[in-house]
């Protein structure tokens, strides 16, 4: 095993969700979660079929053995079911940096607070105990509601790298490239835990 920059496991606790190391048991679950095509319509990679989803989630385990990615499955607290997966990559520990994506969360918790819980977690663990400098954040150009999300949790927008991917349909895609640095990540935070307090409060 390489050297890891994040120890493992590395479990996140949040009030209403943990973000718990991908593991193979997980696999039956998490694909049923997935197995909504809409989840993947701006993704690159559609998980919603068995093939790819298999293909995606052991590559994911194997070089989080490599030290490359760390990939989380969203555990939802409430109704004890799996409702999503996340995951750290690009992770390079020298230039203290890494990325945060391949998020997805099912549609019945869109629009409510678990997708800013999650981002609080991940932000934490980042800039509170790697103490990374920059966590970068990309979406589909055309993905307006997954800009704005990032947009919503301090990611700062630094440019559309042109025909970043081919997606699985051959259809090249752009993509939108944000950052939040150490330096940002204070205000961030109080941006994120303002939001979330407001959510609460719709909730009540």
């Amino acid at each position: 095993m390489a050297e890891q920059w994040i120890n493992h496991p590395a479990i996140l606790k949040g009030e209403t969700v943990d973000l718990l190391p991908l593991e193979k048991k997980h696999f039956e679950e998490l694909f049923a979660a997935a197995s909504d095509k809409k989840l993947w319509e701006l993704i690159p990679t559609d998980c919603s079929t068995q093939e790819n989803f298999t293909t995606a989630y052991s590559t994911a385990l194997s070089e989080r053995e490599k030290g490359n990615h760390y990939p989380f499955i969203i555990f939802h607290k409430p109704s004890n079911k799996i409702i999503g997966s996340t995951r750290f990559f690009e992770i390079i520990k020298r230039d203290k940096k890494l990325e945060i994506g391949w998020t997805w969360i099912i549609a019945e918790y869109w629009a409510t607070g678990i997708n800013l819980e999650c981002k609080l977690l991940l932000l934490t663990y980042c800039f509170e105990v790697l103490k990374t400098r920059r966590v970068q954040l990309k979406t589909d150009e055309n993905n307006l509601r997954s800009r704005k999300a990032i947009e919503k949790i301090g990611g700062r927008f630094e440019g559309v790298l042109r025909k970043d991917r081919i997606k699985d349909n051959g259809i090249s895609r752009n993509a939108a490239y944000y950052s939040i640095i150490d330096d940002e990540w204070e205000t961030a935070k109080q941006k994120i835990i303002l939001q979330l307090n407001d959510k609460k409060k719709i909730v009540r």
